[in-house]
């Protein structure tokens, strides 16, 4: 059967009953079972709010407000998180307001990593694994996936965007930030190839897969934080992770199957379709003919990714990767939080102004008071958007002080140290 994306133009005034209509274009209820848990894998690539980094509140409201209106239980959807070393998922599903569309709706909200049972891989997929590309050289002992995913619907809510390790990402790599424990960065050397093994997964694991891709903020740039933010007005949705990666990939002026290995492995091996020209395309068909003419995550890169290149793939790979398997990979989790969070953040307020000014800037700075009633189903959009434009908070030391908070959390937390904590434990 031919692979099908839906893409939808869209607006404020009209973005809810926009995901509506774009999930029916896409058939998701032929993909997502009523009968079963389905969990909303929300994206959160930095806990501080940045245009076009993270599930945006109305895209998880739109999502919800679709399956509330064609029938499904909200008994039986859940918001989603995992968490990595140097992210912070509670302080982001607060600073993106991710919560508060949870809580309105009354959902449960599950931390995979809070008190949720993880199996090995070998008993959740069987010999499955012997068709891995690179997972099982990566962890030779093996390694742990969610346990609760079994059986689960997914619906992964990634937004469009530029990635440092894999020139774009979105719906294939928001597995990667579910199905791995916080030892994935162990992965970036082989990231294309770890990617299509999370699909290989996700496939036998979940009992329906699907994607809600937001393209109202896009970022192009160093992502998936260091990015410059385009307003793009565009939503995607697809059965397909791969087909719907790779329409993404096209909007943003990239060639899917020659700059983006991750989808033309998984496209050589039958996962999905990443060859534009193979996928029906459903909706607002002359959108596709945009072409945002994107520079990419490698022209102008940060000092950090630089970095991060000269480690996995450079001279420094040698020398220095192997301290990020050890009780030293934490100098890397405080290295990233200080530049990123202590340092960039802070220095680039200038870079986002333009877009907060926007009409979507102005929703999200008054969400707040503009939150619709969770069972007004009828409900379109915003038609008013209020007139405060939304202001990062430029006193610094606040910010600072909320980075020294997540880069206690990451020493803490580190999975190198809490190892050592439980087999100390264990004795």
């Amino acid at each position: 059967m031919k692979s099908k994306v839906a893409i939808v133009r869209t607006k404020p005034s009209t973005v809810l009953e926009d995901y509506h209509r774009l999930m029916n274009l896409a058939e998701y209820q032929n993909y997502i079972s009523k009968d079963v848990d389905t969990a909303l894998k929300i994206n959160i690539s930095w806990h501080f709010f940045y245009p076009g980094s993270s599930t945006t509140p109305w895209q998880l409201e739109g999502v919800i407000r679709a399956l509330k209106r064609d029938g499904y239980n909200p008994e039986l959807i859940h918001g989603c998180h995992n968490r990595t070393v140097v992210i912070d998922a509670h302080l982001g599903e607060r600073e993106n307001k991710q919560i508060n569309v949870i809580k309105a709706h009354n959902l449960r909200n599950i931390h995979l990593y809070e008190g949720e049972e993880w199996i090995d891989i070998r008993e959740a997929v069987g010999d499955l694994t012997k068709k891995f590309l690179c997972l099982n050289e990566v962890y030779p002992k093996g390694f742990s996936i969610p346990k609760r995913f079994i059986g689960e619907n997914i619906i992964h809510l990634p937004t469009v965007k530029t990635h440092v390790f894999t020139t774009t990402t979105g719906a294939m790599k928001n597995a990667f930030g579910g199905l791995l424990n916080e030892k994935r960065h162990w992965t970036h050397p082989v990231i294309h190839e770890t990617l299509v093994d999370l699909l290989m997964i996700q496939k036998k694991i979940h009992k329906g897969i699907f994607a809600v891709m937001d393209g109202t903020f896009a970022g192009d740039g160093p992502g998936p934080r260091c990015m410059v933010p385009h307003v793009k007005n565009v939503l995607l949705a697809s059965a397909d992770q791969v087909a719907i990666d790779a329409v993404a990939a096209k909007l943003m002026g990239f060639d899917p199957l020659k700059d983006c290995k991750y989808i033309r492995l998984a496209h050589d091996a039958g996962l999905g379709c990443g060859d534009v020209r193979q996928i029906e395309i459903v909706g607002d068909v002359d959108a596709l003919n945009e072409n945002w003419n994107f520079v990419g995550p490698y022209k102008k890169m940060t000092f950090a990714s630089k970095c991060q290149h000269l480690i996995y793939w450079g001279p420094l790979k040698k020398p220095v990767e192997w301290t990020l398997k050890t009780i030293l990979a934490p100098w890397s989790y405080i290295a990233s939080v200080v530049y990123h969070d202590m340092y960039w953040y802070p220095k680039n307020y200038g870079r986002v102004e333009e877009i907060l000014n926007s009409d979507w800037g102005r929703l999200f700075a008054n969400w707040e008071q503009l939150q619709l009633p969770a069972d007004d189903l009828s409900v379109p959009g915003w038609e008013h958007v209020g007139d405060k434009p939304l202001k990062l908070d430029k006193e610094t030391s606040k910010m600072i002080r909320k980075a020294f908070r997540v880069l206690g959390t990451a020493i803490r937390e580190a999975p190198e140290f809490s190892a050592k904590k439980s087999k100390k434990a264990c004795k």
